[in-house]
């Protein structure tokens, strides 16, 4: 019996899209949510406790996104900068929700200890339609480079560029989700004109550790706060998470910086990629907001303790 998976239904199987197949992509997607009252609302209702910053606008069609940050308000060139960051793929709802959530309940407990910069929905276009690319089927997770090809990672690069060299930590915040298998993955490899190959989806919460620069401790703290809120990933048959080697509990590597992922944009000592699974049986969306939260602050309390 034939297994194998159906062709994507955008392009020719073997050749790469051009601008007529990103155009039938794009015409596909449809708005689901609402950027403005999802994110932009709770932004301002930060203003009074934080610096708010527009540090970007994308303009797609007739729409306009601007593009926010939110900042400490107490803010000293003396002290070590943290840099959180959301939605680089729009799909990924608790990176979002969790990045702001952290901001509402707990950023002001690291006042006058570290400079928080936090962008917590990087592209809002693709948050409105719970994709991964933005609407040049760009992955801006990919495109953290000099003269980048997405104009969300251009943006944010531009904002981090005057504090990049005093990052003592940069934590990403991510999801894999089920449609990853089902739809992104697929539409990868049909646009790239390569062949899909199934890779599998890990059932709980796990991190991505620079393989150039690890800090194991440091992904270990990290994992152990927030295994108090949801389960952790374990290794498959092959002892792999999405084909990359375990080298600690939930903890996997990937070169960041070369391979363009918005947590390899700085020099920070410590930085990683949360990956939280919202399609799990075992997991709720405010649990996985929460478990994003948890992740943010052990990371913060590990950098500061072993700066």
């Amino acid at each position: 019996m034939n297994m194998d998976p159906a062709p994507y239904p955008i392009g020719t199987p073997g050749t790469p899209w051009g601008e007529a197949e990103r155009a039938r992509w794009r015409t596909l997607q449809r708005r689901q949510r609402s950027y403005e009252a999802e994110v932009l609302n709770v932004i301002e209702r930060l203003r009074p406790r934080f610096d708010v910053q527009q540090y970007g606008q994308l303009n797609y069609g007739d729409k306009r996104f601007p593009l926010m940050a939110i900042r400490s308000r107490d803010w000293r060139d003396e002290l070590p900068v943290v840099l959180v960051t959301g939605g680089v793929h729009g799909y990924e709802t608790s990176g979002v929700h969790g990045a702001l959530q952290f901001v509402e309940r707990h950023a002001a407990d690291y006042a006058g200890r570290v400079n928080l910069l936090v962008a917590p929905c990087i592209s809002p276009w693709a948050y409105e339609r719970i994709h991964r690319w933005n609407a040049h089927a760009v992955d801006p997770n990919r495109s953290f480079l000099e003269n980048s090809p997405a104009e969300e990672s251009a943006a944010l690069l531009q904002l981090v560029a005057p504090v990049r060299e005093r990052v003592l930590l940069h934590i990403d915040l991510h999801e894999t989700t089920d449609t990853d298998e089902s739809e992104f993955r697929p539409a990868l490899a049909a646009r790239d004109g390569k062949p899909y190959e199934p890779c599998g989806i890990p059932d709980g919460f796990y991190l991505v550790d620079d393989s150039k620069h690890p800090q194991p401790a440091f992904q270990q703290a990290v994992i152990e706060a927030v295994e108090k809120i949801t389960h952790i990933a374990p290794a498959d048959d092959n002892g792999e998470i999405i084909g990359s080697p375990v080298v600690a509990k939930g903890v996997i590597q990937y070169p960041l910086t070369e391979l363009g992922l918005c947590a390899g944009m700085t020099k920070a000592r410590y930085k990683t990629t949360t990956e939280v699974y919202p399609d799990s049986a075992r997991a709720t969306p405010e649990q996985c907001n929460t478990a994003q939260v948890a992740a943010v602050c052990a990371a913060i309390d590990y950098a500061l303790a072993h700066r």
